[in-house]
Formats: structure tokens, sequence, C-alpha cells
């Protein structure tokens, strides 16, 4: 299998805001970058839909490193979180609903298609590519042309 190493990001501007997710992926000389613009969109959906993105985006099975300074996105996986909440019918410990429930299931689909790794990153500490998908995603929150959140996460699951 090929090994992806994948820098994701996500930005918002407000919580909800305007907002964008960068990727950049690399396999041995090959760098691909992706960026989209959101409207009325949170933070943690952003850095979600940009884990979403980077895995839907590989063509076939992959040993993939995702790299994210998103506490939350990693930890839904490394902590085992997402697999607690599907048993509970996607509720947290609390009793209450998961929030974010769309990405969450999207990814959880899409992370089953591969040889997934998921490392914490620090934000802005000077790692290259890091710095890269954050700089990615800022410019997609700014630029004019949005998409709607709903109508592209569905988009993704049409794409399954």
């Amino acid at each position: 299998m090929k090994r992806i190493i994948a820098y994701t990001d996500g930005s918002s501007r407000g919580n909800p805001g305007n907002g964008g997710i960068g990727v950049v992926l690399n396999y041995q000389e090959h760098t691909k970058e992706i960026s989209k613009g959101f409207s009325n969109v949170t933070n943690n959906q952003m850095e979600l839909l940009a884990i979403a993105v980077a895995l839907q985006s590989l063509k076939e099975r992959c040993n993939i490193i995702v790299h994210s300074d998103s506490a939350y996105s990693i930890n839904g996986f490394n902590k085992g979180w997402v697999e607690n909440w599907k048993k509970n019918g996607w509720k947290n410990a609390s009793g209450k609903a998961v929030k974010n429930p769309e990405i969450w299931r999207l990814l959880d689909i899409l992370v089953k298609r591969h040889n997934v790794t998921f490392k914490h990153v620090k934000a802005h500490s000077g790692i290259e590519l890091n710095e890269k998908a954050d700089k990615l995603a800022y410019s997609a929150a700014s630029a004019s042309n949005k998409l709607s959140i709903s109508a592209f996460i569905k988009d993704m699951e049409r794409k399954l």
C-alpha cells in the first residue's frame, strides 16, 4: 500500500461564520493541495471535514498518517470516542446528542477504507506542511465563493 502523509486544518471566522478547509497530501515527491470555503460553519466542522476530504480524495486503500492540530478530531479516534458514540446511538457519555454527527459518521466510514494513524501537532509551530494547510484553510475562509456544508456532505456521502 502507498504511504501517504496528510496535514489537515480547518478555519472559521466566527463560530459559526465563514470557514475553510486546507489539506496537504504528500506521497513520495508528489504533493496535492485542497482547499474549499464554506458559509455558516464552526471551526470543529471545518477541522473534521478537512480530514474527511483528505481521506476521500485517496483513490485506493492507503497507509495514511493524518496530522491535525485539532485535539477534538484526533481524540475522536485515538481515544475511542467514535466507537462509544456509535454504541450509544450517537450520544455522548452524558446522554446528549453528539455534535457534528453527519461528519463523524462520514469519517467513520472513510477511516475504515484505509490504515489511518492520527497524530496531533501543535498549531503554528513551524511544521511546514501544517503551516501550508493552515494557510489554505484561512484563504478558503476568506474567499468570496462559499459552499453549503450540508450539500457538500451529502455529495460526499453519495460518492462513498
